[in-house]
């Protein structure tokens, strides 16, 4: 018998993809980064991107801290794409951080499924985001109505998969772990994490990566949600 559904936020119900390349589109041209030798945005973007995942893998997982992954996520993007270390835009990741957490985009569906939720369980976010990022990003894009608490990994002091972090939020949200579910886009962070406290949890995979075994439920899109509850 569920009762308390927790989300993640980012590549969840935010939809980090299409907002961080918003921002970068705009900042590639407002840098005028072809002048620095950069061929495209769209090598830009998707080499960043690349990069930017397997920090947060590492960040999840505590392998580096918070000012690693800022520091670097930039930094090896723009040297791999054969700019000198000199020539790096030193705001550039100032002004990324600030403009990406006001942009609204939301995975479709978002707002359907958690209006038709919040009417039969409590909802709660659980995310690793930084938490001047996460606040804003609820904030603009209008989601706090939905969501009873806001549990940050920054306000904890460990991030998921951590059981710690588990703990505290069923903790605050005075849930027992049978009549709680996760639902999130990282197998580690997310799914396992939840698994290995003990709680249910689906995995969001909108790109219908192979689900591997150890996974129990999975969705492809938000509304599939509407038929799981």
């Amino acid at each position: 018998m569920i009762k308390h559904i927790f989300f993640d936020l980012d590549h969840t119900i935010w939809d980090f993809d299409r907002n961080a390349e918003e921002t970068l589109t705009e900042l590639y041209a407002q840098y005028q980064l072809e002048s620095l030798g950069l061929r495209s945005s769209r090598e830009f973007i998707d080499t960043y991107t690349e990069n930017n995942q397997l920090l947060w893998a590492e960040y999840h997982l505590g392998k580096i801290t918070k000012e690693t992954l800022r520091s670097e996520r930039f930094s090896k993007t723009f040297i791999q794409l054969g700019i000198q270390p000199s020539h790096i835009p030193s705001q550039f990741e100032d002004d990324y951080v600030r403009l990406t957490p006001t942009r609204t985009n939301l995975f479709e569906g978002s707002e359907k499924v958690l209006t038709y939720l919040q009417k039969k369980y409590t909802l709660h976010i659980i995310s690793n985001g930084f938490k001047e990022s996460t606040l804003t990003k609820m904030d603009k894009s209008g989601l706090n109505p939905y969501f009873s608490n806001v549990i940050i990994s920054e306000d904890v002091g460990v991030n998921k998969p951590d059981k710690a972090i588990f703990e505290y939020a069923l903790r605050l949200a005075s849930a027992q772990k049978e009549e709680s579910i996760m639902i999130g886009d990282s197998l580690e962070a997310d799914i396992r994490g939840a698994q290995d406290y003990g709680m249910k949890a689906i995995y969001f995979n909108p790109m219908n990566k192979e689900k591997p075994e150890d996974v129990v439920w999975q969705i492809t899109h938000l509304e599939e949600l509407l038929n799981h509850f």
